[in-house]
């Protein structure tokens, strides 16, 4: 069985991309980073679907994001706005190169246990405008990661498979349905509260595919 690293935020995204690669028959192997973020408790999250899934290791980084700022999610001076599911600009929600640090730990720690692929939940279709979500951005780490690595220098290329990347999120809902994903655990608000806040970006966006979707969230919401 194939390794696979997985990056897990504890969200609806990341945790469908999870149950994705356990499809593929790959032997998951978790990672997710404490980086000071407001809604930190997708980490509780996060443990808890990795505990579902009963993985081998889950591996949790410390890096420290706030002493950058610039992000709502990182900066506790910056309000989290109401969201917009039509928006397009990137909004204050935005963790500047968030994915591009996370992806680098990702692809080290692959190379470290010979797994060759990393998985992410990026999506470009319904998403909150992030330049990081983009398939561009991904094509591009992976260029990066084919010289980064002895491993690629070694004929033992490390993949990055964004699996979401076209879907919708109504059609990640219908998949993570399908994959029996454990959708309770998950936690999608920027605001981490014990219930989720039902107005900001990502919980609109949560809950819109949702209804597209024609299934009930088994999440708590604070605003209905």
């Amino acid at each position: 069985m194939e390794k696979a690293v997985v990056l897990l935020s504890g969200g609806l995204d990341s945790t469908t991309c999870m149950a994705v690669a356990k499809e593929a028959g790959r032997e998951l192997y978790p990672i997710s980073f404490n980086y000071h973020q407001r809604h930190s408790i997708e980490l509780e999250g996060a443990k808890e679907v990795a505990a579902f899934y009963r993985v081998k290791k889950h591996l949790i980084i410390e890096t420290n994001m706030e002493l950058i700022g610039g992000s709502a999610l990182t900066d506790r001076a910056i309000a989290v706005p109401e969201g917009d599911v039509s928006r397009t600009s990137v909004p204050v929600t935005y963790v500047p190169a968030r994915n591009l640090i996370f992806l680098s730990y990702a692809v080290g720690y692959a190379e470290t246990i010979g797994a060759r692929y990393v998985y992410i939940g990026v999506n470009s279709v319904d998403y909150s405008g992030y330049p990081d979500c983009r398939p561009e951005f991904i094509e591009h780490f992976q260029a990066a990661a084919d010289y980064a690595t002895e491993a690629a220098s070694a004929g033992k290329r490390i993949e990055i498979v964004a699996p979401l990347q076209n879907l919708s999120k109504a059609e990640i809902v219908r998949l993570a349905a399908r994959l029996a994903v454990p959708l309770e655990l998950t936690h999608s608000c920027y605001n981490g509260g014990e219930k989720a806040c039902g107005v900001c970006d990502s919980c609109k966006l949560r809950r819109q595919g949702f209804a597209l979707a024609g299934i009930e969230d088994p999440i708590e919401y604070e605003k209905q």
